[in-house]
């Protein structure tokens, strides 16, 4: 049972939580002939309905709750608003006014832990000055001189692959996180350890950046997550806060994100289009389009606007999908006709606040896919995280195809 390659039990919760999930998240209808024609939807391709699993089993409320609002740009739930549409989406990051230390955002639970002036709460000249520290470590000749550092990771966790032996990818991935992390930060810290410990801090600390109830004790087992990150990283105190938040981000979108684009390219039978450099680039944006590894950013404005023509006001929230923004509930990857470079990488944000990891987070996919194509991995077993900040895998187990 437990090797059976969609490791579910039929009858269970996670079965009628998928029924509604599947209802709402299907590809948009494509209608032929006008309203009275007859609808037709798609039928998902193995790669998405597998990929349903980690919203169903992370936040099964929430993300069914995306997809049945996510037919109008932007929908209004008291005093949140949940934004859909791409233009709505870019003008709550660059346009409209955000308080960056409200509870429920990033920065917000930045300060609550006692991590204040970080990149993520910062305005301003405060801001671009962090940035700009950051284009050494981020840019073309930091990603150049940390990628030696995961290549050797995938080289030698890859190996069993050539000897028809199956192969954990999360765990691989986990370490290639740590060990990249660990360089990018400077510090001499085990990249295991390193990788469970910002997982752990993560995951202690998602839920307050979500609306709903935040039982007691959960910010006091924040706290300690966060501050077991930092003694690990054993830093100077200038230096804790920022790089401590840099490692939360740096782990846990690449341990939820790689496996999930790898998973993808195994149901949908996608390795040519991996193994060629002239296509390879163009699947990494397409596969990371539609697996948003960050598929929700909570925010909260810090003045009147409008936003997808809904009013907004001071203190409103904010709930901007960036899956839907950029599209991923439409349309799967496709080399052939790939969604806009200004759409598919909505995923990083956008404007002055957009990820400045996303240039690292092609790389570590882009090479990812190509020590893994010449395999023709397919997936033996897969089990969905119910823990991880992000929605993601668990275990996913893949095996050497034909």
């Amino acid at each position: 049972m437990a090797d059976r390659p969609d490791d579910t039990r039929a009858g269970g919760d996670a079965d009628r939580r998928a029924v509604a999930f599947v209802v709402a998240d299907r590809p948009d209808d494509t209608r032929a002939g006008g309203d009275d024609a007859p609808r037709w939807r798609p039928t998902p391709s193995r790669g998405r309905r597998r990929d349903r699993r980690v919203y169903l089993r992370r936040y099964p409320v929430l993300f069914t709750l995306l997809a049945a609002t996510r037919r109008w740009p932007a929908v209004r739930l008291g005093r949140m608003l949940v934004v859909h549409d791409a233009d709505g989406y870019r003008d709550a990051l660059t346009r409209i006014p955000l308080d960056r230390a409200a509870t429920g955002t990033v920065g917000g639970t930045a300060h609550r832990l006692g991590a204040d002036g970080l990149l993520f709460d910062q305005q301003g000249p405060e801001h671009r000055q962090a940035r700009r520290a950051l284009t050494d470590g981020l840019g073309p000749a930091g990603v150049a001189r940390l990628r030696p550092v995961w290549t050797a990771v995938l080289r030698q966790r890859l190996a069993p692959l050539g000897a028809g032996e199956p192969v954990d990818l999360v765990p691989v991935i986990a370490e290639l996180a740590g060990a990249t992390t660990a360089a990018l930060l400077g510090v001499d810290a085990d990249p295991v350890a390193l990788a469970a410990a910002a997982r752990r801090a993560a995951a202690a600390t998602a839920a307050e950046q979500l609306p709903g109830p935040r039982p007691p004790g959960r910010a006091r087992a924040a706290r300690r997550a966060v501050a077991d990150l930092t003694a690990l990283l054993n830093l100077p105190p200038e230096r804790a806060g920022l790089a401590g938040m840099l490692a939360l981000a740096a782990v846990n979108t690449t341990v939820a994100g790689i496996p999930r684009a790898v998973a993808w390219c195994a149901d949908d039978r996608l390795w040519d289009r991996a193994d060629s450099a002239d296509t390879r680039d163009v699947l990494v944006d397409e596969l990371l389009r539609v697996t948003a590894p960050s598929p929700v950013l909570p925010r909260v404005a810090a003045g009147a606007a409008t936003v997808a023509g809904c009013p907004v006001r001071a203190g409103d929230r904010l709930l901007l999908v960036a899956r839907h923004a950029a599209g991923a509930h439409r349309a799967g990857p496709d080399c052939a006709a790939p969604a806009p470079a200004r759409t598919a990488r909505l995923v990083f944000g956008a404007g002055p606040h957009s990820c400045p990891g996303a240039r690292l987070a092609r790389a570590q996919l882009a090479d990812t896919l190509a020590a893994l194509a010449p395999h023709r991995p397919v997936v033996v077993r897969a089990r969905a995280d119910g823990h991880a900040a992000l929605p993601g895998w668990a275990h996913l187990v893949i095996r050497a195809g034909r």
